[in-house]
């Protein structure tokens, strides 16, 4: 009698947990993704002409004007980003031209990486703690974590970056997110034949840089793991604009930007495919910090001694965005607001402190 009993609430039980779970796999999906260093300049207005055949930063000028240089701001933004300008643009929003007196702002008062992660991560600027690029755990919690730590999202939410920093930015002991970044490899049981290769191909192929792999592992590691763990908040970063603009390469910095825009795409087409991601997904596209513009070497920096590095963008397009595209309204946004947005449109609740910044109103 007692073994029939427990037989009973064990079957009970196993059916409101699948219950549960499966209102949970049919709630929103949201990526919220990041391009480090990219200014809303090119973004916007393509290739610079101050820029594009200085032989202090190009190599072949002659290649690089007949690749990306056209008449008009509205071809070069074309040519350089393809996916924003031709499908963004018609699906989603894309905010932050301030020639049209749309600006976007940072509100952390570093204006580099790590304090800028920690803004769109968190939703508020920490300029008392967050004051350096170390791998120190960030004492804040990200909404990484405090998804993955409501019971009906553990482990529905994963993270990855280019840059080996992202660890400690989400805090991956604290917070118990998967995080791969930098040069990490993925490791488990159940890996696909695709990400067993990616393994060995990150570990045969060089980057420029001692911190931040090419952004191909990152795009094809988030992807992999998106097809087998179905992940409903995913965070991806990509680095390379940010580390080919520090070299003072505007020519790979260029090509890594259209490059990049195609992984994005990329990204969104699974998605359409996948039947837990497709029409139940929204995407949200920022940068972590602006550049230089004047004198005309500081685009290679950035930083609160650099004018202009405060100044970003947002773009944003999927389930719940209305289709408005080029946002031209004299408007200030600010990327605290990223943060509250990504919970709005996950259609979650969450304990604790709130955020500072108010939530962009996407669906108006």
């Amino acid at each position: 009698m007692k073994r029939s009993v427990v037989t009973v609430m064990m079957v009970l039980l196993a059916g409101i947990f699948s219950k549960g779970m499966a209102q949970t796999d049919q709630q929103p999906n949201v990526i919220l993704i990041t391009l480090d260093g990219l200014r809303w300049q090119e973004l916007f207005s393509g290739a610079d002409p101050l820029l594009v055949t200085n032989k202090n930063y190009v190599g072949d000028t002659t290649g690089l004007k007949a690749r990306f240089w056209r008449d008009t701001p509205e071809e070069r933004r074309t040519i350089l980003m393809p996916f924003f300008w031709n499908k963004v643009k018609e699906m989603g929003q894309l905010h932050g031209n301030r020639s049209l007196g749309n600006k976007v702002n940072l509100t952390n008062e570093m204006w580099f990486s790590y304090p800028g992660y920690n803004e769109i991560l968190t939703g508020e600027a920490d300029d008392k703690r967050i004051t350096s690029n170390r791998k120190e755990n960030n004492p804040n919690k990200t909404i990484l974590e405090r998804v993955n730590n409501l019971p009906a999202y553990k482990g529905k939410v994963a993270a990855f970056g280019s840059w080996d920093v992202f660890p400690f930015i989400i805090n991956k002991t604290r917070s118990g997110v998967p995080v791969n970044a930098g040069f990490d490899i993925v490791e488990g049981n159940d890996l696909t034949e695709r990400e067993v290769f990616l393994n060995q191909l990150q570990s045969e192929i060089p980057s420029p840089w001692g911190s931040v792999r090419l952004d191909a592992f990152t795009n094809h590691y988030a992807m992999e793991y998106m097809k087998r763990k179905k992940p409903k908040l995913v965070f991806i970063s990509y680095g390379e604009t940010d580390d080919f603009a520090h070299d003072g390469e505007y020519d790979a910095y260029l090509k890594s930007a259209l490059n990049t825009d195609g992984l994005i795409e990329k990204l969104w087409n699974f998605t359409q495919q996948d039947p837990f991601y497709k029409n139940n997904t929204t995407f949200i596209i920022t940068t972590d910090h602006g550049r230089g513009t004047q004198p005309l070497d500081t685009w290679k920096g950035h930083g609160s001694s650099t004018e202009g590095s405060d100044e970003v963008w947002i773009v944003a397009f999927g389930k719940g965005v209305s289709a408005k595209g080029e946002v031209t309204e004299e408007k200030q946004l600010y990327t605290n607001q990223v943060a509250p947005t990504v919970i709005k449109y996950l259609g979650v609740t969450l304990e604790g402190p709130g955020f500072k910044g108010k939530t962009l109103k996407l669906d108006k």
